[in-house]
């Protein structure tokens, strides 16, 4: 429907909450949810990989719609899964949606190398930390048989942008006021599947609650690490992990915004960005309006689109049709 401009964000979910609102009591053990998402991506693309590219005849005079022999039922049976097919649906434009996946612990980096092409990694504590966890991400990309380029590592971006330096530091000053502790605190207790409530703000983490965070266990880490305490306390997770509130901002006016993506981009951090917004409505149109601009300037961002599909646009190859 959309001409080959479909991604697909494959998510194992965090928490509880979404566990009941889909039959379930709890939610899987970390490591056994991504070990259930690689049958699902096996099962997915199975389906999708079911058309060959030249199966639909549709001729009208013989009355063929496709090839037989090039559409094929799956038949797969497995741990987590049974599903026969063959799928109802032929292959799109592109292929199929491009996948997008963002896993940072370490075995949803396993998960990614495997199987993202677009990968949405957190903002990094240092442009250091930054090549190190992209080098890293290639890496395993290329010991799972895969083109390590054919892997796009996109961080996300706070961008704060103004006409001038002054007015976007007075749009941050602003902006920084607006998240409360319990924001992060929610936000939090969503992303790591553990009640923030049943804490004291300043009442340290035990060893085993920190082991027992079943969510998302690279925010944990990342807090350990930025922090560089063992057992951090609430407020500790709200300071560290940025939650509610921009991490690294790139706050100025264009030359300054564009400055420090150039830097990211040029060396060796990231791909390309994932704009995140500090608020709404807003940080789109201001990106759009003073940054897009100053990048295009630099030959940094593109005056109009290579191909047809999302998949020609981020410089990834069509996948085989390999069943």
């Amino acid at each position: 429907m959309t001409g080959g401009r479909a991604a697909w964000n494959v998510v194992t979910s965090m928490n509880d909450g979404e566990a009941l609102n889909m039959g379930q009591e709890a939610h899987l053990e970390h490591d056994a949810r991504y070990d259930r998402a690689d049958e699902f991506m096996e099962v997915v693309l199975g389906h999708w990989n079911s058309w060959d590219d030249d199966a639909i005849v549709q001729d009208k005079k013989t009355g063929l719609y496709a090839h037989p022999d090039k559409v094929r039922r799956l038949d797969h049976h497995g741990r987590w899964f049974n599903s026969r097919g063959p799928f109802t649906v032929p292959r799109s434009q592109q292929g199929h949606p491009v996948i997008i996946q963002a896993g940072q612990s370490g075995r949803g980096k396993q998960f990614s190398a495997r199987w993202g092409e677009l990968v949405f990694v957190s903002t990094p504590t240092s442009l250091e930390h930054g090549r190190q966890v992209y080098a890293e991400l290639k890496a395993d990309a290329e010991r799972q048989g895969r083109d390590p380029n054919h892997l796009t590592i996109t961080p996300s971006a706070y961008v704060v942008c103004a006409a001038s330096k002054a007015e976007a530091e007075d749009k941050m000053a602003l902006i920084e006021t607006l998240a409360t502790d319990e924001d992060a605190l929610s936000l939090l207790s969503e992303a790591m599947n553990f009640d923030f409530a049943r804490k004291g703000l300043d009442e340290p983490f035990t060893d085993e609650e920190l082991e027992g965070i079943s969510g998302t266990q690279s925010m944990r880490d990342r807090v350990l690490r930025a922090s560089g305490i063992r057992n951090p306390t609430p407020r500790d997770f709200i300071t560290y992990s940025h939650r509610a509130r921009p991490n690294k901002p790139f706050v100025g006016g264009p030359k300054e915004v564009a400055d420090g993506l150039e830097e990211w981009f040029s060396t060796g951090v990231c791909d390309g960005f994932v704009v995140a917004a500090t608020h709404v409505p807003g940080t789109y149109m201001d990106f759009v309006t003073h940054v897009i601009p100053e990048l295009q300037r630099r030959g940094l961002y593109h005056r109009d689109y290579q191909g047809a599909t999302l998949r020609e646009n981020l410089g990834l190859p069509m996948p085989s049709g390999a069943y």
